[in-house]
């Protein structure tokens, strides 16, 4: 349905105060993939690990292709490569990504050949948007190699027109094959247009042999990097480089992960960059389209020992209920967990938090901030596995106790946290509409099966929300919503790519409790402009348009 703001003008506000009942839930998450129709085996090229590129995983998009109301899946594979995978892998020559079209009563069905999606390149990541403003998503497939543009055809198929546009990317970036994991969308001049920042890791050459540990896979650090480029609409529809010109060129940098958002609050989006084994980037919007690198100042450049490590993405949202977005960076030693203190400034709490025990040793990549038991908080999940060896480690499932302390739970909900994996991409998703977030997980390991976890016994409130911006299809991005329920504020950014490789559902969920009714929504958009919605009804998703 179609949120109007008018409508409220003829709702009297209700007078009778919000009662909240303490009731204990029984929530677990139970592995349905199988059943669910999920078929898929992730390669790495061969039998073996032993390679970076291997080690790396790939991710996980979520998307409405057909926009029949259902959340779809596109996972990601790897292939055989000549000159980089075993002899023995040629079995795997071909392999490619598989969409899991959504059939609306818990299965899948493979669709990916039947619609022009089934790409054969080594893929990471794709970014799933409706670029053109037509009304249904189009897929920007991130790839060592050529990248690709799936444009959405609105009969159920898709075409590939990177080059049209411009989107390839360079065939080779510090002298080896480009190497993106990722992509942020965001409309920087304000043309109502969307341009898109391509994050790229490093120079990978498969014939180096690390003179320390000629037994192992090279260490990230012996690599040269990659610049990550930054993409500029015309308005003819294609893209140009400026990466120069915004102050975001770093030719060395190894980029892992992109998250788009408004740090400091001053009404602009700034971009946050987690860099493998550097110090991290965060680019404040000085406005005029001038950037300036702050991380170093802002206090998130490092960990809390002073070290640039294996940092994979920036997960964002208010963990305190502060009303600030606070920043989750996983990496491969314990991550770290930076608290917004709404001066520009990150304080680390990753030790003070609980974060930094749980964490240790677990190697993570993606995680997510999710409220799993929609009590009005934001729990973490987070997929586990060492890099260098294929060791397989516990995956996480870390709840909120209201103000940013977190308790390994996961054991007591699910065997899937029981039961070691090596995880790399993850998203979550309401595949079932049914008001509770579920689980998608990749995982690398020589099971090579991802997991589908439904979210079960959930007995709080909820309100899933859609949000169009009336300057274009990136005018969204990165809005701020403050929802008040009682006396219980929220605070949440509209921002799906917030996880490592993956794109999560694009609807924004809010976890409400017992609270039966939401007070007031406050939006206020990319732009600036600000609305108000009062007394909306919970347990729906509806869609709201900027201006309607």
């Amino acid at each position: 349905m179609y949120f109007n703001k008018s409508f409220y003008l003829f709702i009297a506000i209700l007078t009778y105060s919000h009662t909240i009942i303490a009731q204990e839930q029984h929530i677990s998450f139970d592995d349905v993939t199988r059943e669910a129709g999920i078929n898929f085996k992730y390669t790495f090229g061969d039998f073996s690990y032993e390679n970076i590129l291997e080690s790396s995983g790939a991710g996980v998009t979520i998307l409405d292709y057909n926009n029949d109301g259902f959340m779809d899946i596109y996972l990601l594979n790897g292939t055989y490569l000549e000159g980089i995978s075993d002899k023995s892998g040629e079995v795997f020559k071909g392999t490619s990504n598989e969409l899991y079209n959504n059939n609306g009563d818990g299965t899948f069905t493979e669709i990916a050949e039947t619609v022009g999606v089934d790409d054969k390149h080594w893929s990471m990541a794709a970014g799933a948007i409706d670029y053109d403003g037509d009304g249904d998503q189009d897929i920007y497939l991130l790839n060592y190699g050529p990248n690709v543009f799936y444009r959405n055809n609105g009969d159920g198929t898709f075409t590939d027109i990177a080059k049209e546009l411009g989107l390839v990317g360079s065939e080779k970036l510090n002298g080896y094959t480009k190497w993106s994991v990722g992509v942020a969308f965001w409309d920087i001049d304000q043309d109502q247009r969307t341009d898109m920042m391509v994050g790229n890791f490093l120079a990978y050459d498969p014939k180096y042999v690390s003179p320390t540990m000629p037994d192992m896979m090279p260490h990230p650090s012996e690599y040269k990097g990659q610049a990550s480029m930054f993409y500029r609409q015309k308005q003819d529809g294609t893209f140009e480089e400026i990466t120069k010109s915004l102050g975001f060129y770093y030719p060395d940098s190894k980029c892992m992960g992109l998250t788009v958002y408004d740090y400091d609050h001053d009404g602009d989006l700034d971009l946050f960059q987690g860099n493998d084994h550097q110090e991290n980037f965060l680019f404040r919007n000085d406005g005029d389209l001038n950037f300036k690198e702050v991380a170093i100042a802002s206090g998130i450049a490092v960990n809390d020992q002073g070290q640039p490590t294996g940092s994979m993405h920036g997960s964002i949202g208010d963990i305190d209920g502060d009303g600030l977005i606070d920043l989750l960076v996983t990496d491969l030693k314990y991550g770290a967990l930076y608290r917004n203190r709404g001066n520009g400034l990150y304080e680390d709490i990753t030790r003070k938090s609980g974060v930094a025990d749980v964490f240790a040793g677990k190697g993570e990549w993606a995680a997510i901030l999710f409220d799993y038991d929609n009590d009005g908080d934001l729990d973490i999940f987070s997929a586990n596995g060492t890099a260098e060896e294929l060791k397989l480690q516990l995956p996480l499932l870390l709840e909120n106790d209201g103000r940013g302390n977190f308790t390994n739970i996961g054991p007591e909900v699910s065997p899937y946290f029981r039961e070691k994996r090596s995880g790399r991409g993850a998203a979550v998703v309401d595949y079932d509409n049914d008001g509770d977030m579920d689980l998608i997980v990749s995982h690398i390991d020589m099971k090579a099966t991802p997991s589908l976890l439904k979210n079960e016994g959930n007995e709080n409130n909820w309100l899933g929300i859609t949000l169009k911006g009336k300057f274009g299809p990136a005018s969204a991005i990165g809005a701020l919503l403050t929802v008040k329920t009682g006396n219980k504020t929220q605070v949440l950014v509209n921002q799906p790519a917030s996880t490592y490789l993956s794109y999560n559902d694009p609807r924004l969920h809010i976890g409400l409790g017992k609270y039966d009714t939401i007070d007031q929504l406050e939006i206020t958009w990319p732009q600036g402009e600000k609305e108000v919605f009062k007394v909306i009804e919970v347990n729906q998703f509806i869609t709201i348009v900027q201006g309607k």
